[in-house]
């Protein structure tokens, strides 16, 4: 393959890591969302992550935004000692993952 080649597929294959990758959104991108009715709120997403794991404590929450689709990560920790990680639909509030975290 030419050096020309390799730059081409380089270029090609950064492109498309840039496009799945997922934006953390900040607290005024998310509360103008919220505002206009785009996402549920955040405190509805907490609450339904820790009746999964009723003494489970919250770790982190975090608005994400990947091709136009809202996902609340929601990071906890079992009584357990176990990490979990949820995701969630952002503007309907389906369940998209739960699993354990490393």
């Amino acid at each position: 393959m030419t050096a020309a080649k390799r730059r081409i597929a380089l270029l090609g294959l950064l492109f498309t890591c840039a496009l799945v990758q997922a934006r953390d959104l900040d607290q005024d991108e998310a509360l103008q969302l919220r505002q206009r009715g785009v996402i549920l709120p955040l405190e509805q997403f907490i609450g339904q992550a820790l009746a999964r794991y009723p003494g489970a404590r919250l770790l982190e929450a975090e608005l994400e935004e990947k091709n136009d689709v809202y996902v609340y990560e929601v990071e906890l920790v079992t009584p357990e000692g176990v990490v979990r990680e949820l995701k969630f639909d952002a503007r309907d509030s389906r369940l998209l993952k739960d699993e354990e975290d490393d």
